[in-house]
């Protein structure tokens, strides 16, 4: 078995399971609580099947929120049944 491959491979979660690990995973982090965003399915590119729109962000949050978000986005992919 190729081991790249198995560490690259991502869990299947429908969008309401990866909006909710969103959720918790900024509630988290202080300065990222309360940030309103949502988890958008999008065509498959080489790196995921869906992304998130953040709002109401205040500018010294944008990097954490990012990191988070690109963090989920490597564990997780959008599961064919969604």
């Amino acid at each position: 078995m190729d081991l790249d491959q198995y560490l690259a491979a991502k869990t299947p979660a429908t969008l309401h399971e990866i909006s909710r690990r969103v959720m918790f995973a900024l509630d988290r982090h202080p300065l990222c609580r309360g940030i309103e965003f949502e988890v958008v399915s999008m065509p498959r590119n080489r790196k995921s099947n869906w992304t998130v729109t953040l709002q109401a962000i205040a500018p010294e949050a944008l990097w954490e929120a990012s990191d988070i978000v690109a963090d989920i986005q490597d564990a997780y992919e959008l599961g064919a049944a969604a």
